[in-house]
């Protein structure tokens, strides 16, 4: 076996990595914390009428999840309140002993960005991202947070953009990825364009309840079948962006895709070339292969890391996909997070390891 596949000693010190966290997970600690950011007229709404998300549940996923919290046991603070919601000891169990230069905030609960009522909709988007600033960011420079928006309002959505973005500490713009309609059509590109102006990247997170099945084929039996099933609709998503035009229309706008794995790619850009290679005349505002959009246009967060049974398998995956396409993400506090020192059992040369755990990240996200 080659050095380049032996597992790394599990007993490096976390001081060595320099790390940017690209996934972390904030949550209110109650309704009420969330809830002052809110005019008293939605305020009011929200008591009495609640979510209103294109599926039967009010306030919870389509699938139970395999933890409380869908958390780590052992990521409930200590002075009470659910996973994710107390700065001090996010500071205490995730950002100093791993040494994170940064972590980027990227809010699940309460639903904003894919309410049906639209006024409600834009006001907790509104909420969530003062939320974010005040309680977290404002605090802890270390933390950056991700502009919420509406994305069935193109219209509430850009006007947000533009009410946050002259504020440094929001570093990207997050939608739903499981959307009504394929991400890629021209219905959703008043948002890309202010995205792009404002160069703020597009955090896509697995994320949205558009009201159709995580699968093609309908409602999974098992959340295992959903969880794993996520990674198939952030490759349909890719596939909308890139073949719909966007990164043509677009050439500057950066997109991460968060939380969706990243073993699909090469699989789904062969597939790609292959059929633009005969069918290119259906789409021809595309200049390019899918590939070069997809090598030039976006990037992938590490969680959930594919672990094959051989290394050198996965290193072979992080080569072809490329070093600088790749950035660290631990998914904090869910219960399949993942540690710094011990996610990549490969063996990385020192540019490497800065690329993927932290150089990729302040590029993308023009961090300092």
């Amino acid at each position: 076996m080659s050095s380049s596949t032996l597992a790394r000693p599990l007993a490096e010190p976390a001081s060595r990595l320099r790390v940017i966290d690209c996934d972390v997970h904030p949550v209110p600690r109650d309704r009420d914390e969330i809830g002052r950011y809110l005019p008293r007229a939605w305020q009011e709404h929200w008591q009495v009428y609640g979510h209103r998300l294109r599926q039967p549940f009010l306030d919870s996923m389509p699938y139970p999840k395999a933890a409380p919290a869908l958390s780590r046991r052992d990521a409930w603070p200590p002075a009470g309140g659910p996973p994710g919601s107390d700065l001090d000891f996010l500071r205490t169990q995730h950002l100093d002993p791993h040494g994170l230069e940064y972590g980027l905030l990227f809010p699940l609960r309460p639903r904003g960005i894919d309410e049906r009522n639209l006024g409600f909709g834009n006001a907790m988007c509104q909420a969530m991202n003062d939320w974010q600033v005040d309680c977290w960011t404002s605090r802890e420079p270390r933390l950056k947070a991700a502009i919420n928006v509406l994305t069935d309002d193109p219209a509430g959505a850009v006007a947000e953009i533009r009410r946050c973005a002259g504020n440094r500490d929001f570093r990207a713009v997050q939608m739903a990825t499981r959307t009504n309609e394929p991400l890629g059509r021209r219905r959703y590109w008043p948002i890309f364009e202010a995205a792009a102006q404002h160069d703020l990247p597009l955090g896509l997170h697995n994320n949205g309840m558009p009201g159709h099945a995580v699968t093609g084929g309908g409602a999974p039996s098992y959340y295992f079948e959903e969880h794993q099933a996520v990674a198939m609709t952030m490759a349909a998503m890719v596939s909308s962006l890139v073949l719909e035009g966007v990164f043509e229309r677009f050439p500057e706008l950066r997109v991460v895709v968060i939380e969706g794995g990243f073993g699909w790619v090469p699989s789904l850009t062969w597939r790609l070339d292959r059929h633009w290679e005969v069918l290119r005349s259906e789409v021809p505002h595309l200049k390019h292969p899918p590939s070069f959009y997809i090598k030039r246009n976006i990037w992938f967060t590490t969680q959930p890391v594919e672990e094959p049974e051989n290394p050198g398998d996965l290193r072979h995956l992080l080569d072809w996909i490329g070093w600088d396409r790749l950035l660290f993400s631990s998914d904090y506090p869910h219960w399949d997070s993942d540690d710094p020192r011990f996610a990549f059992k490969i063996t990385m040369s020192e540019a490497e390891r800065r690329m993927l755990f932290a150089e990729n990240a302040r590029a993308v996200f023009r961090l300092g």
